[in-house]
C-alpha cells in the first residue's frame, strides 16, 4: 500500500492512518507527547487530529488536547510536516448537564472557535478544519459560505464535515459545484470492525458511515472517509485481556461481535498479525479509500498500528469475519 494518501484536488497528502488526540491533556502530555508524537512521525506518519472540544468534559481546563499538540508543535518545530485537523462548533461541553442537541454552528459560533483552536495549536493556519456536528436547520449554503470565509481569510486551508448525513453532504456538494468551491475534502463519522453488530451509542448526534452514508463514499472519491472509533474504543482488547465479565456493559458486546472476536483469531494466526493490526485492516479493504483514526497513549502501540499496511489483508478476510 501507498504510505501517503492524496485527497482529489487538493494538495494534502495522508499517511494512511491518523493520530487521533482526545486523550491528550489527560493521559499524556509533556514528555510522553513527545515520545507519542516521536513514535508516530517515526512509521512516517503526518496526520494529527484534534478538536476544540477535546476534552472539555473534564473540568480543569478547556481545549486541553489542542494545547498539548500546541506545546509539541512549538517545541519540535515540526508545523510543516503535519496535516492539521481541527474541529469546531461541537455543543458546550462544560455545562453541569451538557445539551448535546444544542446547536452552535453559526458563523460566530465557529469563528470564535477556530480563533481559539488557531491560539491553543499556536499556528496561523488549520491544514483540514471540520464543522464538528450539522444543523439541518442552517441551509448548506450558510455553512460552506461560513468555511469559505475562513479560506479567505487564510485561517484554513480546507474543510470538511463530521456527524453530517448522506443527504446533507450531496447537497453541500451540488452547492459547491454551482460555486466552484472545491468543498468538503472530508468526512468524519463512525465506522469500524465492530459497528455493524454494535448495539446505538447513546449520543445520538453521531453519525455512522453505513447505508446511504456508506453509498455516498464509494460515489464520492473527493470526500474523503476518515473514520473515528477506529479501533472499536477498545472493545475486542477489552474482551481479550478481562474476557466476557469486562465488556458486560459494552455497546459492542453483541453475538455478532462475540463471533467476530472468534473468527478474529484465525485471522490473527493467518498472518501472524497483532488484535490491532487486524481490526485497522478492515479499512484498507473498503470499497472506498479511507484514513482512519486512531489513538493511543502507548508509543510501541502507535507504531505497531502504522505498520499494519505492511499486512496484505483482503476483503474476503473481513466478509469471513463478520459472517458475510
Amino acid at each position: 500500500m501507498e504510505k501517503r494518501i492524496v485527497i482529489p484536488n487538493t494538495d494534502l497528502s495522508l499517511f494512511p492512518i491518523g493520530l487521533g488526540t482526545v486523550d491528550a491533556g489527560l493521559k499524556w502530555d509533556g514528555p510522553e507527547a513527545d515520545r507519542i508524537f516521536g513514535s508516530y512521525l517515526e512509521q512516517g506518519g503526518n496526520v494529527i487530529d484534534t478538536a476544540h472540544v477535546y476534552s472539555d468534559w473534564v473540568p480543569g481546563e478547556k481545549a486541553r488536547s489542542e494545547r498539548v499538540v500546541g506545546d509539541w508543535l512549538s517545541r519540535s518545530r515540526k508545523r510543516s510536516e503535519i496535516v492539521l485537523i481541527t474541529k469546531g462548533g461541537h455543543p458546550d461541553m462544560t455545562r453541569p448537564v451538557p445539551d448535546l442537541h444544542e446547536s452552535r454552528l453559526t458563523r460566530q459560533d465557529m469563528a470564535e472557535d477556530l480563533d481559539g483552536s488557531l491560539k491553543q495549536l499556536r499556528t496561523d493556519y488549520i491544514d483540514l478544519y471540520f464543522y464538528h456536528r450539522d444543523n439541518e436547520e442552517q441551509s448548506v449554503e450558510e455553512e460552506i459560505d461560513t468555511m469559505e470565509a475562513f479560506v479567505k481569510a487564510g485561517k484554513i486551508r480546507y474543510y470538511g464535515c463530521s456527524n453530517w448525513t448522506a443527504k446533507r453532504m450531496q447537497e453541500a456538494d451540488a452547492y459547491c459545484a454551482r460555486m466552484g468551491y472545491r468543498g468538503f475534502a472530508a468526512d468524519q463519522s463512525l465506522l469500524n470492525l465492530g459497528m455493524k453488530y454494535m448495539k446505538p451509542l447513546a449520543d445520538d448526534t453521531l453519525g455512522y458511515i453505513k447505508d446511504e452514508a456508506f453509498q455516498y463514499h464509494i460515489d464520492n472519491a473527493d470526500n474523503l472517509a476518515m473514520p473515528y472509533m477506529g479501533n472499536c474504543s477498545g472493545f475486542f482488547h477489552i474482551l481479550e485481556a478481562k474476557g466476557e465479565e469486562g465488556v458486560k456493559e459494552n455497546p459492542y458486546y453483541t453475538p455478532g461481535n462475540m463471533e467476530a472476536a472468534r473468527r478474529m483469531k484465525k485471522l490473527r494466526e493467518k498472518y501472524g498479525c497483532s488484535l490491532t493490526q487486524a481490526i485497522l485492516g478492515f479499512f484498507f479493504c473498503q470499497p472506498f479509500t479511507c484514513v482512519p483514526l486512531y489513538g493511543s497513549s502507548s508509543p510501541e502501540r502507535i507504531a505497531d498500528a502504522c505498520r499494519t499496511m505492511e499486512i496484505p489483508f483482503t476483503a474476503e478476510d473481513y466478509r469471513e469475519i463478520l459472517g458475510e
